[in-house]
């Protein structure tokens, strides 16, 4: 059986394919029965050359082309010659006919590049837009603040000649009550001097009778007193590492909390439109409701969305 098949020529990795007539047994560089075309799609010449009559001959005497020659034959549009051949048609309508059927398929070509180009102009300018408003928002923040430093730099103005004021009248009274204070410190220092002396010789005594009755209990109250403080701290030790586990706990809860709440408050209106399209095709599609507000008015975030639910 005779097939219409590739058969690979030319460089390592720059081939080019010669459009062959062979057996279905031979090898893919075997004997071949006639050479009908070349297939170039790696240089730059890209380049289809077909015998077009010695095409049809073959396919009418029975072989067969595979896969990849099919593919070029319809798109060159052999097939469809072939088709009006043996529908009988005169070689004007042919001719007449192949024209249309180039335009058409010419003008699908350029259809396909436009919608690739507009898409990429729409995402454009939805990222310019979405540029201008972080700008404009950035820009009315800062003159928030400057306003808000304005008015506090104003009213320090208007503070500062009363706290001048006061300021002077706190003086004049720390000076008048430093000299009060030193007279009254000088009397009771006198006073002191002499309550000391006498309190001197009748806590010598009392301090000597002390002494001796604590001399013969110390050792007993001693360890009872050691055993209780060692008690003591190895308990309040345990209370603490209680108290620092059930505050950690918690801690780490209103942590998960506040990330899944952080992450299911955002919009697509926040993002901009490929960080969007992009949350959308990763999460699952119960995650995302109120994501797309109504005032969504980008057309790719929009398209997204709505591929989403359809899929």
């Amino acid at each position: 059986m005779l097939r219409i098949r590739l058969q690979r020529k030319g460089r390592k990795k720059r081939p080019i394919w010669h459009i062959v007539v062979a057996e279905r047994h031979e090898a893919r560089d075997g004997r071949i029965v006639e050479r009908v075309g070349r297939y170039d799609n790696v240089t730059e010449k890209k380049e289809v050359v077909l015998n077009e009559d010695r095409i049809l001959y073959w396919l009418d005497t029975g072989a067969q082309p595979t896969d990849t020659v099919r593919k070029i034959l319809r798109r060159e549009g052999i097939l469809y010659k072939r088709h009006l051949i043996n529908w009988g048609k005169s070689e004007e309508e042919i001719e007449k006919a192949l024209a249309e059927w180039k335009e058409y398929r010419d003008s699908k070509k350029d259809d396909a590049t436009s919608r690739k180009a507009d898409y990429k102009e729409v995402l454009a300018a939805e990222e310019r837009e979405y540029k201008e408003q972080l700008q404009k928002k950035a820009k009315q923040a800062a003159a928030e603040v400057e306003a808000e430093k304005a008015a506090a730099e104003a009213s320090e103005e208007d503070e500062a000649p009363k706290n001048e004021a006061e300021e002077i009248e706190a003086a004049l009274e720390e000076a008048k009550s430093d000299d009060s204070a030193e007279e009254t410190t000088e009397a009771a220092e006198e006073e002191t001097a002499e309550a000391a002396d006498e309190s001197a010789d009748e806590s010598a005594d009392e301090a000597e009778e002390e002494t001796e009755a604590k001399e013969e209990e110390a050792p007993e109250e001693d360890e009872a007193e050691k055993e209780e403080e060692s008690t003591e701290a190895a308990e309040g030790e345990t209370k603490e590492a209680e108290e620092e586990t059930k505050d950690e706990e918690p801690a780490e809860e209103e942590k998960k909390e506040e990330a899944e709440e952080s992450s299911s408050d955002k919009v697509s209106t926040d993002m901009n439109a490929k960080e969007a399209i992009d949350h959308i095709n990763n999460t699952d599609l119960d995650d995302l409701k109120g994501f797309v507000p109504d005032d969504e008015d980008r057309v790719t975030v929009q398209r997204a969305w709505e591929s989403k639910q359809e899929g």
